[in-house]
C-alpha cells in the first residue's frame, strides 16, 4: 500500500475510470451481436453503454478538480 496522501479529485478520477470500464463492456456486449448476425440485446443495454462518457466526464472533473487544489496560493513551493 502506498504512504502518498490523497489529493484531491483522486476518487472522482477512480470512480470516473471504474465506471468508464463499465461502459466499455456494455459497448462490446452490445457491439457483438450486431456483428455475429444474432439478435439485438434490450435497450437497456444499450444504456449501459453510455456510461463510457459519464465515466470519462467524472475522470476530467477529477483532473480538473486537482489541478485547481494545486493553483490554490499556499500550494505551490517558494521560490
Amino acid at each position: 500500500m502506498s504512504k502518498q496522501t490523497r489529493g484531491a479529485g483522486d476518487l472522482l478520477v477512480r470512480t470516473g475510470a471504474v465506471v468508464f470500464m463499465v461502459g466499455a463492456v456494455g459497448t462490446l456486449a452490445t457491439v457483438a451481436p450486431l456483428l455475429l448476425g444474432t439478435h439485438r440485446l434490450p435497450t437497456p443495454a444499450y444504456f449501459v453503454s453510455m456510461l463510457m462518457g459519464v465515466g470519462l466526464a467524472l475522470s476530467l472533473l477529477g483532473l480538473l478538480r486537482s489541478a485547481l487544489a494545486q493553483r490554490r496560493p499556499g500550494s505551490s513551493p517558494q521560490a
